[in-house]
């Protein structure tokens, strides 16, 4: 069983394969295992990347859904004139023997 490699190890791993395939010092047969290793750890890489581009989308999807109600309240507000403000309450002044003044 082949044990998986973390990204970053990935990558990095993959810039040595890189660089010592530039460089050109290596005998051909050297030069193909190296080069099968990192088309092997480019697809493990863009894997491992699509899984996290999925997972952010999935996540942002989840918090926009929770924060939809919120959202839909205050644009609905917006297009009625913006928020509704507190009625002003007249006061009433009935006639008792409380309120006058003499």
């Amino acid at each position: 069983m082949e044990q998986e490699i973390k990204f970053e190890k990935a990558l990095e791993r993959l810039e040595k394969i890189v660089e010592d395939l530039e460089s050109g010092n290596m005998p051909l047969e050297d030069a193909l295992k190296k080069y099968e290793e990192g088309v092997r750890l480019s697809r493990d890489c863009s894997k491992k990347l699509e899984q996290a581009q999925t997972k952010i989308e999935e996540l942002t999807r989840t918090l926009n859904s929770a924060l939809e109600p919120e959202s839909a309240d205050r644009e609905n507000s917006l297009r009625k004139g913006g928020p509704k403000k507190p009625k002003k309450v007249q006061p009433s002044f009935e006639q008792t023997d409380d309120n006058l003044l003499l």
